[in-house]
């Protein structure tokens, strides 16, 4: 089956994602998802990549469950679960286009803070819990709430892999969830169906990559460049 360049570079985009992804436990779909918005459209984005998403989490929360903080997990979960509904539901409201820009400002400043913003920020417990309800909203819309849980899970999760373990099995959830709700409004179809089968190769690739990395290089250099690359997409995402 021949593919276009378009899909190509999608699956490129599978791979870079889902290696990140699998290293850090977080920020995989925050960086593919500009980009494949631009390569395929919104909501084939937002399935593909969850689909990819759902299998890369799963695999590392299975594979690292004695590293998963229970507590933090049910309590991650549940707010972010209820943050989702709501995303979903403004995702269906508003126009797509709109939000898109919307998104395109904040992952620019997600990067920015992220690159030359050095200092974890402390916030009290409400703005905490508002925090995760915010990120379970964005995730809601574009699958790309990381980067606002992570001011709260690295204050509560301080080890490397109870980190990444932690947050790989809330996305797994979450990303059942969605995708339950992308079944329903018939977005996994014969246009997603191929790209999320010819998929699973980067995505194996990505999974493996990113877990050996997880253990090798340094998390802080490699993060860097992810966020270079972000600033990258979001920039291209708001003059599309």
């Amino acid at each position: 089956m021949s593919i276009t360049l378009q899909e190509f570079l999608f699956l490129l985009v599978v791979l870079i994602g889902n290696t990140v992804e699998s290293m850090t436990g977080f920020a995989g779909t925050l960086l593919a998802m500009p980009a494949s918005v631009l390569l395929i459209g919104v909501d084939e984005a937002k399935t593909v990549l969850n689909v990819m998403a759902l299998i890369c989490c799963l695999w590392i929360a299975l594979r690292h469950r004695k590293h998963i903080n229970g507590k933090e997990f049910r309590k991650i979960t549940g707010y972010m679960f209820l943050g989702m509904i709501a995303g979903v539901v403004i995702y269906d409201t508003l126009p797509s286009a709109f939000l898109l820009k919307i998104y395109a400002v904040l992952i620019i400043a997600i990067a920015l803070k992220k690159m030359f913003v050095k200092k974890n920020v402390t916030l009290p417990g409400l703005l905490l819990i508002v925090t995760i309800l915010g990120a379970g909203v964005i995730h809601g819309m574009f699958l790309s709430g990381g980067s606002l849980l992570v001011i709260y899970a690295v204050m509560v999760l301080r080890d490397k892999s109870e980190f990444r373990a932690t947050l790989a099995a809330v996305w797994a959830v979450l990303d059942f969830f969605l995708f339950l709700n992308q079944a329903r409004l018939g977005h996994v179809n014969s246009d997603t169906l191929p790209l999320i089968l010819i998929a699973l190769v980067p995505l194996a690739l990505g999974i493996a990559l990113g877990n050996r990395l997880h253990h090798k290089i340094n998390q802080n250099h490699f993060l860097l460049v992810t966020y270079i690359l972000l600033f990258i997409s979001g920039v291209s995402l708001l003059v599309k």
